[in-house]
């Protein structure tokens, strides 16, 4: 698809059945994130698909095979990207309700988007972060290692704030951040979207038993049902699939997926 600075790799896969039971968009993690979490993101998007789902997944502005470089990318343009996405999704045949579907960094993407969209949406939400902060802070701790060995992790990040506060880009992991980038980031958050509001399935990972989410994320979750979103909230046994070194899945995730999903289309 070709819109803003170039063109964006996308994957498109057709709800099997003919006519979607809903239309549902991926909106990837950060950096490396991204990389480790394409093959839980491929699964399930096949197993949507099957289920009769249409998905779309995009490759965000200078990330994987879309145009551009990591260095250029802003919040902004990320968030232009999802709602041409969206908008392709929703100008397709058929009437068929619409999901942002977003994992990490991702999924305040997704809370993003639904903010600046003209219609209702419903949100799945993968391991959402408690903010954008949080997020960007986790990322530059990547860069400390060194400092680490050193003794001087603390002064590094206050180097690393300081040059992105003035406007400077900074590296971690192999990644140029640009200020654009992590001033969005940074003051991303998961404030419930209001007065339209949709369902929204919020899944974590974690444990050995399904449980319920996170005792951080519960005021959170309780904000969104207070606004009258209908909240499917848990947590499911998998492996934190986006920060290991090796490609992991997570197949509990993928069933609690599909089964939250195809609950909330019929109810």
């Amino acid at each position: 698809m070709g819109w803003g600075e170039g063109r964006r790799f996308c994957l498109h896969h057709r709800a099997a059945g003919g006519r979607p039971r809903a239309r549902v968009l991926y909106l990837h993690p950060l950096a490396e994130e991204m990389n480790r979490s394409r093959r839980m993101a491929a699964l399930q998007a096949r197993a949507l698909a099957g289920a009769g789902f249409e998905v779309l997944q995009i490759d965000l502005h200078g990330c994987g095979d879309s145009a551009g470089d990591f260095a250029d990318a802003s919040w902004q343009g990320w968030t232009a990207d999802a709602l041409q996405a969206c908008e392709w999704l929703r100008a397709q045949p058929g009437a068929a309700p619409l999901w942002l579907w977003g994992l990490r960094a991702g999924a305040l993407l997704a809370v993003e988007a639904a903010h600046a969209l003209p219609v209702s949406c419903n949100l799945l939400l993968w391991q959402p972060p408690a903010s954008g902060a949080a997020v960007l802070q986790q990322f530059l701790r990547l860069r400390l290692a060194e400092g680490l060995a050193q003794g001087q992790a603390g002064a590094l990040m206050k180097t690393l704030r300081a040059q992105l506060d003035a406007g400077q880009a900074v590296e971690a992991a192999g990644y140029t951040v640009s200020p654009a980038l992590a001033h969005g980031l940074q003051a991303a958050t998961l404030v419930p979207v209001l007065p339209r509001a949709g369902r929204l399935a919020w899944l974590e990972l974690g444990g050995s038993e399904p449980a319920a989410p996170s005792p951080a994320a519960q005021p959170l979750i309780d904000a969104w049902s207070r606004g009258g979103w209908q909240v499917h909230a848990q947590r499911v046994p998998g492996p934190p699939f986006w920060a290991t070194a090796e490609t992991e899945t997570a197949p509990a995730l993928l069933q609690a997926t599909l089964q939250a999903l195809h609950d909330e289309v019929m109810a």
